[in-house]
């Protein structure tokens, strides 16, 4: 079973390891009732979704009605205006069944542009939190992608009391020197305050090399023994926690993974640089023109 930490200062004990919605998106109703058990299996007991995940919360509506009060359940709205962010969490209750969840998330939220009419009066940040005082959500939290999310978080962070950040975290990304000083900034900035941090793109290899239609919108490692790495490397710092990818083939491998953090001693820095080669890993961002990116 994969351990279980406290989620920052919501009150709950997440799973380290949280399910990411994402890979719902595009799947049947039958495919997703098949593999929603495994989560049950495995001990997850959080669900991360969002409102751009094509059917995702649709997917997942049954799942919920059918185990209440057994998950933690988060949500995301890319909207920056007010009126579309109260518009669009009021939308994802209504698709995921429910009147409420525990975490509202603004997603993706890097460029400066938007950063600034989300904070601005009648904007995002201000509708949600009146929405959690509504009790439409219990906290609010932020997300992002590329090599400038770790930054923006910390200065997010500083205007307003977020529950919650995502960011990208992997082994290779962090070889990136001047992302590895921001993030390490930015968690010990979530450590003062108790900000839950949640991570993302373990499992990324480097970016596709075709235009076919694909699970994730990067190529992930298809080697469980490099999954295994690449997820126990993350896990193996206590304060993170994990969302799976958005390509369900590798939901087990990860899980499993996930489930030997503590009992495995974490990989060391030779054998993830042997996989790099190994497998071709390249970097997913480069903090300029390879920002822009798909769904968490």
């Amino acid at each position: 079973m994969i351990d279980r930490a406290a989620f920052g200062r919501t009150g709950h004990n997440s799973s380290r390891a949280i399910f990411g919605g994402a890979a719902l998106s595009t799947m049947r109703q039958e495919r997703a009732d098949e593999l929603l058990p495994v989560l049950l299996e495995a001990g997850v007991n959080h669900l991360d979704v969002a409102a751009s995940y094509g059917d995702a919360e649709l997917r997942l509506a049954p799942w919920l009605a059918a185990h209440p009060d057994e998950f933690f359940v988060a949500t995301k709205t890319g909207d920056r205006s007010g009126d579309a962010a109260r518009a669009s969490l009021e939308r994802s209750l209504t698709r995921l069944g429910v009147d409420h969840v525990d975490l509202i998330q603004l997603h993706n939220l890097v460029e400066p542009d938007e950063w600034d009419v989300a904070f601005a009066p009648g904007g995002a940040v201000e509708a949600l939190a009146k929405a959690r005082d509504e009790g439409l959500t219990r906290f609010v939290g932020v997300t992002g992608h590329g090599l400038r999310i770790a930054r923006m978080h910390a200065r997010s962070l500083e205007r307003f009391d977020f529950a919650s950040v995502l960011f990208p975290y992997s082994y290779l990304l962090l070889q990136h020197d001047a992302y590895r000083g921001d993030v390490e900034h930015l968690l010990a900035m979530c450590e003062e305050r108790n900000v839950a941090t949640q991570t993302i793109k373990a499992v990324a290899r480097r970016r596709w090399r075709d235009h076919e239609h694909h699970f994730s919108w990067y190529e992930p490692l298809a080697d469980d023994r490099a999954v295994d790495r690449a997820v126990r490397y993350v896990l193996g710092n206590p304060g993170l926690f994990l969302v799976t990818s958005s390509d369900a083939r590798l939901l087990r491998a990860t899980l499993a993974a996930a489930a030997r953090v503590g009992t495995e001693a974490s990989p060391a820095g030779d054998e993830l640089e042997r996989d790099v080669v190994a497998h071709g890993m390249e970097p997913l961002f480069d903090g300029s023109g390879l920002e822009r990116v798909g769904p968490a």
